[in-house]
């Protein structure tokens, strides 16, 4: 009993009062940032570490205020992107450009989103998205946009052949029977063989495509959409398109085989139960050697000749051809080919707010409008001005990217190399941007790569000594964890775009070892980890956080540098090079 802590004496009495704590002027200002509920859990729980006598009682204003500066209102944390990887899926996709991002501040409150303030009625949804997608893409007549593009072909999917097919009122196609099916009543007299050019193997011929005989009738409800084998596509965390159309009640029918799918191919597969024809475009892999593909142009001719739509699904997002990316499809020439409706993303290529495109025929864009889904899948305000901003405005990140200049990207580069070597070689005590050591350039030698290096081998000394620069060493004695190099370096166009393109550029070589604290440092920077080394790539970041990217490369090597055991006045090499090795 003797050793019994006296309730006057339990140092818990001197943990803060929750009321005490809400009154700190820090406190109270950050409960008009965060709501009040979150700022009493934050106090809750650093109360709770002070009774499990985790922290002392007087830690808990410190503690608490800590932990208050660092809790924002959404947990998502903005990152650099030094991939390399220009529509990075698991980093965001496209960044918005400062026109997109000032128009989605403004629609953020009020808009007149469905309203027209001139006549004080109800006008059309997202108008000025609508007119500025038709200004980029004049050969489409209409447009829709609904919140991503996988909502897009599942309005499309069930639209043409899911549970509802049915009852999609018939639309006319060219030169041909309406939709809606009206294959069911056509007679064989009306259904004649059809002459088509077909371009395979690099040839251009015509052939005569048999026309299957019409069954009698077909019900109404679930339809065929005809697809290539070769065109079967799975994106990230397992998710492929296939499923998603028979979500909505499709049947798949799978036309050709994986490496080689003739026009002939989809005409024997045509029946009266055809919802639609999809050309999807492989935008995660290709397929290469002994391959064909229909024309897209006869392909069209086709579907219109049995009056089924041809529905194309790009998913990059390019409405007009891109001379850095001859392969990549683009919705103006898959228009003028003579698709119905063509579908993108707006967050790949476009470089704007995550969004679904459908682009085509007036009367089909009107029919997927109507369709009881499109008021589910449709787009907010926020996006929809996003979009019409990325489509009038100049300025898109993701169009700066993809056309930087390889010479100016790698003399970026060796800046940012020279830099960080001079900051390394100062010590961590001098001012920011100061070297009060010089960074000495003392020889050129050969990396391990056959890369190039320039080499200063500098003496980190004490708080307010001067580093002294020391005799240059064979590469091999020089600190992996410090060295720097400029390497050649391709990014890509990523999100499924470009697959196989590489894009020359250049890229700060650093120990791998380091891509763990810059990802957890202020600001968040993720690399490109390849070969035991961690990749910064420059091509994706603004150059006006160049000075924040600086800051938080040093600090994660020092913190490197530390946690490897060395002394704080150890040796330290900061090495600026140019390789020429490819990483």
């Amino acid at each position: 009993m003797d050793d019994a802590v006296h309730p006057l004496d339990d140092p818990r009495r001197r943990i803060p009062r929750t009321d005490a704590l809400l009154a700190h002027p820090r406190v109270a200002a950050a409960v008009s940032s965060l709501s009040a509920g979150v700022v009493k859990k934050v106090i809750r729980a650093v109360q709770a570490r002070a009774r499990r006598g985790e922290i002392a009682p007087e830690a808990v204003v410190p503690e608490l205020l800590a932990s208050l500066d660092s809790r924002r209102p959404a947990s998502l944390t903005p990152v650099l992107n030094a991939t390399g990887v220009i529509v990075h899926t698991n980093l965001g996709r496209a960044p918005l450009s400062e026109s997109a991002r000032a128009a989605v501040a403004e629609a953020s409150g009020y808009t007149d989103l469905e309203f027209d303030l001139a006549t004080g009625a109800r006008s059309r949804r997202g108008a000025g998205a609508r007119s500025a997608l038709l200004e980029a893409c004049p050969a489409a007549e209409d447009a829709l946009v609904v919140n991503n593009g996988a909502a897009a072909l599942l309005l499309a999917a069930t639209a043409f052949a899911g549970h509802s097919a049915g009852d999609l009122e018939a639309v006319s196609v060219p030169d041909g029977a309406p939709f809606a099916h009206a294959a069911e009543g056509m007679t064989p007299a009306s259904r004649p063989d059809t002459r088509v050019s077909l371009q395979e193997s690099g040839c251009v011929g015509e052939r005569r495509v048999p026309t299957p005989p019409p069954a009698a009738s077909s019900p109404p409800g679930p339809r065929e959409i005809l697809l290539s084998r070769g065109e079967f596509v799975e994106i990230g965390a397992g998710f492929r398109l296939s499923d998603l159309m028979e979500s909505a009640g499709a049947r798949i029918r799978e036309v050709g085989t994986t490496n080689r799918t003739h026009l002939d191919d989809y005409a024997r597969a045509l029946t009266p139960a055809t919802g639609c024809i999809l050309k999807v475009h492989t935008s995660n892999f290709r397929v290469e050697g002994f391959t064909a593909e229909a024309d897209l142009s006869a392909l069209a001719d086709l579907a219109h000749a049995h009056g089924v739509p041809l529905v194309v699904d790009l998913g990059s997002g390019l409405l007009e051809p891109e001379p850095l990316l001859p392969d990549e499809p683009d919705a103006a020439t898959a228009l003028a080919a003579g698709a119905d409706v063509v579908i993108a993303s707006g967050d790949k290529l476009l470089g704007g707010p995550q969004a679904g495109i459908l682009l085509g025929r007036a009367p089909v864009i009107a029919a997927l409008s109507r369709h009881p889904l499109a008021r589910a899948v449709r787009a907010d305000k926020l996006a929809l001005a996003a979009l019409e901003a990325t489509l009038t405005a100049a300025g898109a990140p993701v169009r700066s990217a993809l056309h930087t200049d390889p010479d100016a990207l790698r003399a970026r580069t060796q800046r940012l190399a020279e830099t960080l070597a001079q900051r390394l070689s100062a010590g961590p005590h001098a001012p920011a941007g100061q070297g009060t050591g010089a960074y000495v350039p003392v020889r050129q030698g050969t990396g391990a790569h056959g890369t190039h290096v320039l080499g200063a081998d500098v003496q980190r000394a004490g708080a307010g000594a001067t580093p002294q620069p020391q005799p240059a060493a064979p590469e091999a004695d020089v600190p992996e964890q410090l060295t720097l190099a400029v390497v050649p370096h391709d990014g890509r166009v990523g999100g499924g775009g470009g697959t196989g393109v590489p894009l020359p550029g250049w890229a700060l070589a650093l120990p791998e070892a380091v891509a763990g604290p810059l990802r957890t440092g202020t600001p968040a920077v993720v690399g490109r980890v390849h070969e035991g080394r961690c990749l910064i790539d420059l091509r994706c970041v603004p150059e006006p956080e160049d000075a924040g990217l600086l800051a938080a490369l040093e600090a994660a090597l020092i913190e490197l540098h530390a946690s490897a055991g060395e002394a704080a006045a150890g040796p330290v090499h900061g090495s600026a090079g140019d390789g020429s090795a490819e990483p």
